[in-house]
């Protein structure tokens, strides 16, 4: 089996989540030398951190062969982030690929909300991005070395979630980042997409439809359309050479497909000329031209028309 990663340096945060371990090994079976960062915190990021689940996925992939080392702390701290990247420069000598795979959840409808739910999930989430990629791209920058930048986001960030109003704008807000990091750092070979993932994994098991008494979903995960492995492959060809054709996408990863998703465009235009915008016109002009085939409303699969009465 070809190793597409060989001789690369990979640190993938929350990479002893469910996601994140799964990237993790896969990397590191495919060739890459990989930093495990994570906190080791619960879901809601609350619980502080147990080095045992990082320390658990470096021993796996030093069990089967492969290189890592683990760090621990908080990815969204400057401090912390700084010191991940160059804990792998110091370690290997270089960096090529970084993945951001951590996430926590507070769920709550948007009235209900607190603010320490708001802030620490948007932080967690988005300045966790950033951070690693502010530093990753000084190296990449000054080394002319070019690199790889992958954000985990979710459907929550493109079509929204009602009772993760946090989570979806912190979602949409790495797309934001990702189109910014192109235009930024194309010119220095570094590209940067987004994968949508879907698994089963300690975050869907809080689900509704979950039955609390019996064993969690993700305990049974592998093997099935739901196993977080599924979402490593994207990854793998995201971080690789040949990879590098991709830069500002976003792909879909669930179950044993992998997707493309249409980037945003302006669908129709309405254009009154006037010396100023006139208000009544565009209100006389609207039916015709935005609302003759109807809304979107929500997800763009459920697609509503307004039916003329009279």
């Amino acid at each position: 089996m070809a190793r597409h990663l060989e001789g690369k340096v990979a640190i993938v945060t929350g990479g002893a989540g469910g996601i994140g371990s799964g990237i993790s090994k896969t990397y590191a079976a495919q060739g890459a030398k990989v930093i495990v960062a994570d906190t080791g915190a619960d879901v809601e990021g609350r619980m502080g951190m147990d080095p045992a689940r990082v320390n658990a996925v470096v021993d796996a992939i030093r069990a089967a062969g492969g290189e890592a080392i683990s760090s621990m702390g908080d990815i969204a701290d400057m401090d912390y982030a700084e010191s991940v990247v160059r804990l792998a420069l110091d370690t290997y000598g270089k960096l090529d690929i970084l993945v951001c795979a951590h996430g926590i959840l507070r769920e709550r409808m948007i009235f209900n909300m607190t603010e320490d739910e708001w802030d620490g999930v948007i932080r967690t989430h988005l300045k966790g991005c950033f951070a690693p990629t502010k530093f990753a791209t000084i190296y990449w920058r000054q080394a002319q070395a070019g690199g790889r930048i992958i954000y985990l986001t979710s459907d929550a960030g493109i079509f929204g979630s009602a009772g993760q109003s946090n989570y979806a704008a912190a979602h949409a807000g790495k797309l934001g980042l990702m189109r910014s990091n192109v235009g930024a750092l194309a010119r220095y070979n570094v590209t940067t997409n987004c994968i949508a993932p879907f698994a089963s994994t300690r975050m869907t098991d809080r689900g509704r439809a979950v039955d609390k008494d019996a064993e969690p979903p993700s305990a049974r995960a592998a093997g099935t359309p739901g196993d977080p492995l599924n979402v490593a492959p994207i990854a793998v060809w995201l971080g690789s050479d040949e990879g590098g054709v991709a830069n500002g996408h976003i792909f879909g990863a669930t179950g044993h497909r992998v997707s493309l998703y249409n980037e945003p465009v302006q669908e129709r235009v309405m254009f009154i000329n006037s010396p100023a915008y006139d208000i009544d016109q565009m209100f006389d002009q609207w039916d015709r031209t935005f609302g003759e085939d109807g809304y979107y409303w929500g997800r763009r699969d459920q697609y509503h028309v307004e039916v003329p009465t009279g």
